[in-house]
């Protein structure tokens, strides 16, 4: 590694959104560098998909939104993979360093930091299809960071390539200069060898230096069950040997590196890691839990200034996890906590539902990532669980106080005057909606349906016969994680791509929405509502209600009420025996007072009877939200 000074390393990121050749190009430098070998004909390796799901739905680092919201993500939360590669240029070798940065907004704190450790980032947009929303974000969270970007074309192979529209199009909305771009095919691997060529000249080397203190950037993590947690780092400075003693600027631990070295794409141990390099380090670090990604490392005693813009992960949204058998939550929570050491962004909290019995709050950072933990648990550990409808964190401003709530159960209810309750906040986000022209009529009417505000839209590439459209909007969070993409999706006819940021919170008239079987609160069923869509919200659940509940002895009420008032109720009849059946001839008295024997038997029951709802109804309630 010492024959890699800083003049010779490149570190840069691949930009891109789903199946526009992310990990295809990226097959394409590992195999021109001759850091793997090459393809086998008609096999797909893929050699930055490690887990079983990233191959199934085709994604690593890139942005996923296709078949269904949430859709499900791979790895750890779409996990950044690193790949270092030795490419001679010139008579020179360089060390040319691939990090893999998740584009998807769940994952923005994730994208910021794998971004923090690049100086360059290849911009990868489809022939065919164009620059996507998510890509956007990404490239403007990059040209903040001051990375010098190269925008690659790829896919010209194709028939319904238009590389000249898509020019025009990269040019108006990046503001690129169209001579800069690459036109290539990562299929075929055509123009791949002049990427490698921008990646030297263009990208400039990182600036760091070997004669100051250790500063050891912290960009990503993952988890090994025989050696601990092993941690991504970029030298910002001096050199990391084996058997150095470092601490983390967060935490304050302090740790002892065991093994060290380059993911070459697997691992390589190396007697030591320079600065300006990029490699992974095993210090016997026990828990996910401490490796803060965006953390500074430093040498024990020479203390060091702290890498800028660290924040720790904070969940937005949260969901309940319950086992279908009750006797099945140990196995449950065992199973889960052995999923957070790979991902250490979910918080875990116990909870019990009378209803449901035991289960786990979990917070996640997006509903993608909550659908990659439940994919997850039932992939790997063959779990059957009942996950409960997402929720986000509400403010609830008292007089003297302020209170994060993210569980429906634990919301006040504003209608009881003994609750002093100043004003309620919802977590609201910033969307951008690209979406061909005809469409545009049904995205503005999707969008006022969800409670956006602030709509502005603005043409892409107009003057064409297939012209697109940006639109702008500020919409409340909790809108977003029910069925939003879906419907965007169905109105679009598939075309349309969306993406979002955090926009803080704003002031809203939420209630809480409880639902009744026979007079007693169901309370894994409570929702957070706007004021305005509980009419519409409660009628929809209690039919879904009255179709999946069995039906009892008994009449039963069905009912959904917010506070003392009940805004939606039907009825499930009572299952009655014939007991009129074996009377043969007499007056007809005589059934007269079986009847009425059978209804004050009923009257009774319903008085003292309890509705059991059985485990298949809510997981055929919650499993489908719509």
């Amino acid at each position: 590694m010492e024959d890699f000074p800083c003049d010779v390393i490149r570190n840069f990121s691949i930009i891109a959104h789903i199946d526009h050749g992310k990990s295809t190009l990226a097959d394409r430098l590992l195999e021109l560098t001759g850091t793997i070998q090459k393809k086998v004909s008609g096999k797909n390796e893929q050699v930055l998909d490690k887990l079983k799901v990233e191959r199934e739905r085709g994604i690593t680092g890139v942005l996923f939104y296709l078949m269904q919201f949430p859709p499900t993500d791979a790895a750890n939360l779409v996990k950044a993979q690193t790949a270092s590669m030795i490419h001679k240029f010139q008579g020179k070798e360089h060390l040319l360093n691939l990090i893999d940065t998740p584009g998807h907004v769940d994952f923005a704190w994730e994208v910021s930091r794998s971004l923090a450790a690049c100086q360059g980032a290849l911009l990868l947009v489809d022939a065919s299809q164009g620059v996507q929303a998510q890509s956007i974000s990404v490239f403007h969270n990059a040209k903040e960071r001051g990375i010098k970007i190269i925008p690659v074309l790829n896919k010209i192979d194709l028939p319904a390539a238009q590389p000249d529209r898509i020019t025009a199009q990269i040019q108006a909305t990046f503001g690129l200069d169209p001579s800069e771009i690459l036109h290539i095919s990562a299929k075929t691997g055509k123009g791949v060898e002049a990427v490698l060529e921008a990646i030297i000249k263009r990208i400039p080397p990182p600036v760091a230096r070997a004669d100051i203190p250790l500063k050891a950037f912290l960009f990503d993590s993952m988890y090994d069950k025989y050696r601990g947690v092993i941690s991504l780092v970029s030298l910002q400075g001096g050199v990391l040997r084996k058997g150095d003693k470092i601490a983390s600027c967060y935490t304050r631990k302090k740790y002892e590196i065991t093994e060290l070295g380059i993911l070459h794409p697997e691992e390589v141990p190396t007697k030591s890691l320079n600065s300006g390099q990029v490699g992974y380090i095993a210090c016997n670090m026990k828990q996910s839990s401490e490796a803060h990604i965006g953390d500074t490392l430093h040498r024990v005693g020479e203390a060091v200034e702290p890498m800028t813009g660290f924040q720790p992960a904070k969940a937005m949204v949260f969901a309940g996890v319950y086992p279908i058998e009750n006797s099945e939550f140990p196995k449950l929570e065992e199973s889960i906590n052995r999923l957070t050491l790979t991902d250490r962004s979910v918080t875990v909290q116990r909870e019990s539902s009378s209803a449901l019995g035991q289960g786990c709050r979990l917070g996640f950072l997006g509903t993608l990532h909550m659908d990659v933990f439940r994919q997850r648990l039932e992939d790997e550990y063959d779990a059957n669980v009942i996950i409960t409808a997402p929720t986000v964190p509400y403010k609830i401003v008292y007089k003297d106080k302020e209170v994060v709530i993210s569980n429906p159960t634990d919301f006040p209810d504003v209608s009881d005057m003994g609750v002093h309750v100043k004003e309620i906040q919802e977590p609201v986000v910033k969307a951008s909606i690209i979406v061909p022209e005809e469409y545009f009529g049904d995205m503005m009417e999707l969008c006022y349906s969800h409670r956006a505000e602030e709509l502005e839209h603005r043409y892409l590439d107009s003057g064409t016969s297939s012209a697109r459209i940006m639109l702008n909007c500020t919409i409340p969070l909790s809108e977003i994680v029910t069925d939003f993409f879906d419907q965007l999706k169905s109105r679009s006819s598939g075309f349309a791509s969306f993406d979002y940021e955090d926009a803080g919170y704003r002031k809203s008239d939420l209630v809480k929405m409880t639902f009744l079987l026979n007079g007693k609160s169901v309370d894994a069923l409570a929702l957070i509502v706007h004021r305005s869509a509980q009419d519409a919200v409660g009628r929809l659940w209690v039919k879904k209600l009255h179709k999946v509940i069995p039906r009892q002895l008994f009449e039963v009420p069905i009912q959904a009420a917010v506070g003392k008032k009940v805004i939606a109720r039907e009825t499930l009849k009572a299952m009655r025996a014939d007991v009129t059946a074996g009377l043969y001839g007499g007056h007809y008295e005589r059934k007269m007072k079986h009847l009425e024997n059978q209804k004050e038997g009923k009257r009774r029951m319903k008085k003292m009877g309890t509705v059991d709802l059985p485990q298949e109804a809510f997981f055929e309630i919650l499993s489908n939200k719509g």
